[in-house]
């Protein structure tokens, strides 16, 4: 039985992960910058679940000692970590560069990237010693390289992440742990619903192209899920939204009525 960690795993993406690990009979360790998020998403997927498969921990990724000990945490009670995924992450009202806090500029920084690099560090660290193991890297829009204006904040974050999935396969070649990126494309979460309360003219803009490019979690969780479980290659890129996906979805969106937010 396979043991997974993954990080900002109370809500969106991250929930959904959970979810899927959990129904392919793995054991997961549940976390979050909260002890009232983490128990509350405790408490939903026992629902579904065996309890038994179960950890909630908090973490402040940007928090280097939390993250050691959620790691401490984990083999304590699974004996093992077989795959640790770096999902926490912090998004931006889409607005001008200059014209964010410092305070939003830190906060941004240290979760995207901070955190993912103490990730990263304490799992392969943990695995090496262990002697097995992987570790998945969330990318985000800003990934490729592709200028997101209004994101810029974000978007550098998620472009640094590249970079690091990259080096750190490299760096890991030829030992018993690999490194992979996770590419989800445009997934509907609670992050756009930020943007639609902070900026609702531009949320119109943007919620015709979320129902031409994007999915709900519970469409692309499991198919990244199958993906990890089944996955060898140091390096992996992990790629749901693929450019001939992207295409295939703009040429059909005049004859195809999606609606995302049909529960709004």
């Amino acid at each position: 039985m396979k043991t997974i960690v993954i990080t900002g795993s109370t809500r969106g993406i991250g929930y959904g992960l959970t979810d899927a690990f959990l129904e392919r009979g793995c054991q997961v360790v549940v976390s979050g910058s909260k002890q009232t998020g983490v128990d509350q998403a405790v408490t939903l997927l026992a629902k579904k679940h065996n309890l038994e498969r179960i950890l909630g921990h908090p973490c402040d990724v940007s928090d280097y000692s939390q993250v050691k000990t959620l790691w401490e945490a984990s083999v304590k009670r699974f004996g093992q970590v077989d795959i640790w995924v770096n999902n926490a992450g912090q998004g931006q009202a889409m607005q001008d560069f200059w014209t964010l806090s410092y305070e939003q500029i830190t906060q941004v920084v240290q979760v995207n990237m901070v955190g993912t690099m103490y990730g990263s560090k304490v799992a392969i660290e943990g695995m090496l010693k262990q002697g097995f193991g992987a570790v998945f890297i969330m990318e985000g829009a800003g990934s490729t390289g592709r200028i997101h204006t209004g994101m810029i904040l974000y978007g550098s974050t998620k472009r640094g992440l590249n970079y690091l999935i990259k080096g750190l396969a490299e760096e890991t070649a030829g030992t018993p742990v690999i490194v992979g990126g996770l590419s989800p494309g445009m997934v509907v979460t609670d992050l756009y619903q930020q943007q639609r309360e902070q900026n609702p003219e531009e949320w119109e803009r943007t919620k015709r192209i979320l129902n031409i490019m994007a999915d709900r979690v519970e469409t692309v969780s499991p198919w990244l899920v199958d993906r990890m479980l089944e996955n060898k290659n140091n390096g992996a890129d992990i790629r749901w939204a693929t450019r001939g996906k992207i295409m295939w979805r703009f040429l059909t969106a005049p004859f195809t009525k999606r609606d995302l937010f049909n529960n709004d």
